[in-house]
């Protein structure tokens, strides 16, 4: 049995091994995202205009004219002083073609002062990598290792890397099992505890030479970190298959309740939803909404998901940031045709699997826990990194000695004179 496990370990950690060196390193980057990219390019997050600036929906319709190809489908309405106001816009289609008009950004940026259109960029872009495209490149990597879309759908890479994230969490298990203790032979000498022979699993020993210090950093991390490792390990499972397998499975065992993008079928990428009503009629529709309910938080932002021809309108304070421990802000939808009320999410509330599910985020990405669980996710990124490379050199080693057995064992003896 142990050796099957052993076995099985090699051959899951192999698999996952080239995906979690690259998603542990971009992952201990992209913890900083926002940060480094603002640092990285001044020159589209910061402004030196004064006076009144334009509200936010008033930029955005300027935008939308002087930008007939593209189509906004996200921006704040919180200003920053000093800084840029930045839209997520994406291609419409060509009436003469039927196809999305080509467009090299997905990104604009906007002096709120002027109206002036300061910069424009494609988030995610592969190539070139640029200081505007660096902090994206990565954390597109990071998810979904950037592989193009085909057959209809862009969801290729969030998918493999899925289902990468569940061959990691059944290996946490397994990894664990081969750490312990083998069973006891019977023997006259005193016999040690259990926990005994299961510590050496958990120390570095001093002064090893660099095999056996490459199998103890292995073992002895893989241990102390084992409660991370899984959780990092489900969570991007998770996240990376919640549509396709985690919100049905959880749909299965508790009562999670859906949010209206659950309940609808959201059409092809290549055939988006046209809305009828404007970002402005629905701020109008969104405010009057969240009075009657009795919502203090002011309307910052506006999402409209084409697909499912959705509006999701967020209430927060500038100074919310991610939202709750990351979990994001409350939320009202809104038919994108009608101004229908969908339905609201409202951070950490609702069924205890509403809860768990809504966790799935904000405990990947260590926000639940503030600027420590971030440095923390960081360091982890590192240490998930270190674990696979040192997995793969102990695989190379045994696999060296085993071809070096083979070929003595196949070698001629040496004749001998008679």
């Amino acid at each position: 049995m142990r050796q099957t496990l052993v076995l099985l370990h090699r051959y899951l950690g192999l698999t996952t091994a080239v995906f979690l060196i690259v998603t542990g390193l971009t992952g201990a980057i992209i913890s900083w995202d926002h940060e480094l990219d603002e640092w990285l390019n001044p020159h589209l997050y910061k402004t030196t205009s004064s006076g009144e600036p334009l509200a936010s929906i008033e930029l955005a319709e300027r935008l939308e004219e002087s930008l007939p190809q593209v189509q906004i489908s996200y921006f704040e309405l919180v200003q920053e002083p000093g800084h840029t106001q930045y839209f997520w816009v994406e291609p419409r289609i060509d009436p003469a073609t039927g196809q999305f008009f080509a467009v090299d950004y997905n990104q604009v940026f906007v002096d709120p002062t002027s109206g002036e259109i300061v910069g424009k960029r494609e988030w995610g872009r592969v190539w070139p990598i640029t200081t505007e495209t660096l902090m994206s490149f990565l954390y597109k990597l990071h998810y979904s290792f950037h592989i193009p879309e085909f057959w209809g759908t862009d969801h290729w890479g969030i998918w493999l890397l899925g289902v990468i994230a569940l061959v990691w969490t059944v290996d946490c298990f397994v990894g664990l099992a081969v750490t312990l203790p083998r069973r006891k032979k019977s023997t006259r000498k005193p016999s040690r505890t259990w926990w005994q022979r299961w510590k050496p699993a958990w120390m570095i020993k001093a002064g090893a030479g660099r095999a056996r210090l490459t199998f103890d950093l292995h073992r002895a991390f893989s241990l102390w970190t084992w409660a991370l490792l899984l959780t990092i390990a489900f969570t991007a499972f998770s996240l990376n298959l919640y549509r396709e397998v985690f919100f049905p499975l959880m749909s299965l065992v508790s009562d999670v309740t859906p949010s209206p993008l659950e309940e609808r079928t959201p059409n092809d990428h290549s055939n988006p939803i046209t809305p009828s009503l404007s970002f402005r009629d629905i701020a109008a529709i969104g405010e009057n909404q969240a009075a009657q309910i009795g919502w203090q938080q002011p309307l910052n932002s506006l999402w409209y998901a084409r697909e499912w021809g959705i509006y999701r309108a967020e209430f927060f304070d500038a100074s919310a940031g991610h939202g709750a421990g990351g979990v994001g802000h409350k939320a009202l939808f809104f038919d994108g045709h009608s101004g229908e009320y969908l339905g609201d999410f409202i951070p950490w509330e609702g069924t205890a699997a509403d809860l768990f599910v809504q966790a799935q985020f904000p405990v990947h990405s260590g926000r639940i826990l503030g600027l420590p669980g971030r440095i923390l996710i960081s360091i982890m990124g590192v240490v998930i990194a270190m674990l696979s490379v040192t997995g793969v050199l102990i695989w190379l080693r045994k696999r060296r000695v085993a071809v070096s057995s083979r070929v003595d064992s196949r070698s001629p003896l040496p004749s001998t004179a008679v």
